[in-house]
């Protein structure tokens, strides 16, 4: 028998039934965008998992695309077998490889200039987007697998197969990263590669959404201390004492992450300060824009309030004049331009909401 041969029948052994196929393809884009977004929150090692899951999933789902098309090929090919439905599919088809292709070019260290956005944000959209076309193109052409589509021994084997040879392709890679020393061989378990330097220019202003408030008055602003405590106050910006230095790492969702030494107040000492209530359970963080973020109270006492990185004091970009610094916690939820913490009771659910419209409107 031929190699060409032997590889043929290899492929044949490996490829399962269509209908397996199309909802397998399915499902790996919905874990790869499931674990995509909730690897947002993770930047310690015990989210390892998630990012490992991400990435093996999303390779895996090159050799279920490759089978899609080796099926459906002639149907894209010859244009007067198009249908309805065809469009749709050849658009799900390049989004899909236009999600892929930007993951394995961020993962070599590929990252270009693009206005407005950045590059890692780019696979993001399209990852989304790739979901949202799935939902749609199940919808249209909905055949849902056959008791005949399942041989367990069978399946068992070719996903272990499939799964196996993503998790050495992506262990390779990072071999060939390490080998040739690209920029993708500096990466944090969350993907993101280093910004170098001190203070405030040596990482971007990164800002969520629509988070872009005027430059803010310092001899106006205070900071309005809330909520479930004995003592409420505000302070201007002359009395706060920034006296407290912590070195901490901030990773950002948009690729990249910094080491940085902050200088500013301990939550802990607000709180002390103003007396929570026995029952006290959060703290919330609001933004001059309405942005806000809530941490347990006995981690929120571990955070700092910055007034500086680096022994420059923030600029405007970074938050000036109160950033959150928490540790163990992704950029977006280092809220900038605070005016006010309010101890509180409860969680906020809302957060999450808020995080996708503040800066659209008026925080009040």
């Amino acid at each position: 028998m031929s190699g060409g041969s032997r590889i043929q029948r290899t492929l044949d052994w490996l490829r399962p039934p269509p209908r397996i196929v199309d909802w397998s393809i399915f499902t790996a884009v919905t874990i790869a965008a499931t674990t995509g977004i909730v690897s947002f929150l993770g930047v310690t090692p015990s989210w390892t998992p998630v990012f490992w899951i991400h990435r093996v999933v999303g390779l895996t789902l090159v050799v279920l695309l490759g089978f899609k098309l080796a099926r459906v090929r002639y149907r894209i090919t010859n244009t007067d077998q198009w249908q309805p439905t065809t469009a749709l599919s050849v658009l799900t088809a390049l989004v899909a490889f236009g999600t892929i292709g930007t993951g394995v070019a961020w993962v070599f260290g590929f990252n270009p200039e693009i206005p407005y956005f950045h590059f890692l944000s780019v696979h993001v959209g399209l990852g989304l987007t790739l979901f949202a076309l799935m939902v749609v193109h199940q919808r249209s052409r909905f055949r849902p697998p056959r008791r005949v589509d399942f041989d367990r021994r069978r399946t068992s084997m070719q996903y272990s197969v499939m799964l196996v040879a993503g998790a050495l392709t992506y262990r390779g890679q990072e071999a060939i990263n390490n080998l040739l020393n690209t920029p993708g061989s500096e990466r944090r378990l969350t993907g993101s590669r280093r910004e170098a330097g001190t203070g405030n220019g040596s990482f971007p202003p990164t800002s969520w959404v629509a988070d872009d408030p005027d430059r803010i008055d310092l001899s106006e602003w205070s900071l309005t201390i809330t909520g479930a405590v004995e003592r409420p106050r505000q302070l201007p910006y002359d009395e706060l004492s920034p006296e407290t230095r912590e070195e901490a790492l901030l990773d950002c969702t948009s690729g990249w992450y910094t080491v940085q030494e902050w200088r500013g107040v301990r939550v802990d000492d607000v709180l002390d300060a103003v007396g929570p209530e026995t029952d006290a359970a959060y703290v919330r963080f609001v933004s001059v824009t309405g942005y806000r973020w809530s941490l347990p109270i006995d981690e929120a006492r571990d955070a700092l309030l910055a007034t500086h990185v680096g022994d420059e004091p923030l600029r405007h970009g970074h938050g000036r004049p109160l950033r959150l610094v928490a540790p163990d916690r992704r950029g977006f939820q280092w809220v900038k331009w605070i005016d006010r913490v309010e101890v509180r009771h409860h969680g906020d659910p809302a957060q999450w909401l808020v995080t996708l419209i503040s800066g659209f409107t008026d925080r009040d």
